[in-house]
């Protein structure tokens, strides 16, 4: 067997699986920027919003950072994978950007 994955022939956001006679690119891990095999400990760097620990990339809880990321009146954050979204507290509705009560 010819290991093609010497070659590296696959995109910056794959990483090369030699099979028997050939090979596929497979897709990285999400919180992965470029890798080296599946999952996020093969991760080359860690996209935006994850951070490395325990040699694999963890999402970052924008949420539980000490300084708050949802700054508005009656906003509540949720942290997303790889990111967050500030939504309106409980009793309250967006109106043009600002929550008021319901």
């Amino acid at each position: 067997d010819l290991d093609e994955c010497a070659a590296s022939p696959c995109k910056d956001h794959q990483y090369c699986l030699n099979t028997d006679g050939s090979f596929s690119c497979k897709a990285c891990d999400a919180s992965c920027v470029g890798c080296t095999g599946e999952g996020s400990e093969k991760c080359k760097t860690c996209a935006s919003g994850y951070v490395k620990e325990d040699e694999k990339c963890t999402d970052i809880d924008e949420c539980n950072l000490p300084e708050k990321v949802c700054t508005k009146e009656n906003q509540d954050c949720v942290n997303t994978s790889g990111s967050y979204k500030c939504v309106c507290s409980e009793g309250f509705e967006d109106k043009d950007g600002t929550c008021v009560q319901t």
